[in-house]
This record gives C-alpha cells, sequence and structure tokens, in this order.
C-alpha cells in the first residue's frame, strides 16, 4: 500500500457519502424513483463534484446499512426495501469506481450500521413494524457508535480499497431471505 501524503492546503481528506431517503410514502407515490436517487444519483453527483478536490490519499466513506448491504441476500421488511435497494444500487456504483479512484490514489470504504437507535429510521420501521426492536434480540447501534466507526475506518490506514467495516451487530445476524 501507497504511504499517505500529508494533508494539501484546500483539499478533502475524507468524504461520507451517508444520504439516506425512500421511507417516506408521499415521496414515494409522487415519484418512485426518489430512492434510486437519494440513495445511487446523489451520492455519485456527490463523488463526481468533490473528486477535484480529494488530496491524494483521500477516502471516501459510503454509510450503509446492514440490509441494504446485503441486499438481495436477506429477508427485506417491505417498508425498508426501497432503500436498502437503492443503497445497494449506491454501493455497487461507488464500488465501480474503484479502480478510477486507486488510480487518484483514493480509497473507497464501505460502512455498514445496524440500525441505528433514535433515528427517524428506526422509529419509522418500529410504527410500521411493531415489535421490530424486541425481535431483533439486540440492542440497535447508537449514532455515536456508527460516527465512532466511520472516523475509525478513515483514519486506519490498513483498510484496503473495496473494505467493508461492520458497525454494530454482526452482518451474519440479518435473517437470510
Amino acid at each position: 500500500m501507497k504511504r499517505r501524503r500529508a494533508p494539501a492546503a484546500g483539499r478533502v481528506a475524507t468524504l461520507v457519502l451517508n444520504a439516506s431517503g425512500g421511507l417516506e410514502r408521499d415521496l414515494i407515490a409522487a415519484d418512485p424513483e426518489y430512492p434510486m436517487r437519494i440513495n445511487r444519483d446523489a451520492q455519485l453527483a456527490a463523488l463526481d463534484a468533490l473528486l477535484p478536490l480529494l488530496r491524494a490519499g483521500a477516502t471516501v466513506i459510503h454509510v450503509t446499512s446492514h440490509w441494504a448491504h446485503l441486499y438481495g441476500t436477506v429477508s427485506q421488511l417491505p417498508e425498508y426495501e426501497p432503500v436498502a435497494r437503492s443503497k445497494h444500487a449506491g454501493e455497487e456504483a461507488l464500488r465501480a469506481r474503484i479502480d478510477d479512484l486507486s488510480q487518484r490514489d483514493v480509497r473507497l470504504l464501505v460502512v455498514s450500521g445496524d440500525l441505528v437507535e433514535g433515528t427517524i429510521t428506526a422509529r419509522l420501521l418500529e410504527r410500521r413494524s411493531r415489535g421490530l426492536h424486541d425481535a431483533r434480540g439486540r440492542d440497535s447501534v447508537t449514532a455515536q457508535e456508527l460516527a465512532r466507526g466511520i472516523a475509525d475506518a478513515a483514519l486506519d490506514q490498513s483498510l484496503a480499497s473495496g473494505a467493508t467495516v461492520v458497525v454494530g451487530g454482526p452482518l451474519a445476524s440479518v435473517p437470510r431471505a
């Protein structure tokens, strides 16, 4: 692995892509492609817009959920399916850019987080799937734990481009399809 360079003035060292949308029934009713535009297209547009500002040795982090990361291999809550499908599409589209990013000395990491307690996503899913928290048999990850996982990933120079960092419950705990 290349030695990381010192930060260049005015350049971005870490880009965190953490958009999430698709639970908003009214927006999806008006525009069925809304989740894909937020969770895939906006992620790519943000990367493209900021790519000229990324310094050599920069890290791009795509934040996703366990359900989205494992989309197609795990059971989905019907309410979360548009989010999982579109976030998975965003992850795949970003992974397709790894070679281009590597040529610019920029690495891509994926941070997959368990359900984050106290977020609107957790509240909406619990409201629509009563008992979800209890049925999971474990506590959700906190926003602070997820943030620490993202920061630790960004600082861990041993992680190669394309690596996935898991925060919260293990990926194996997500029910398989």
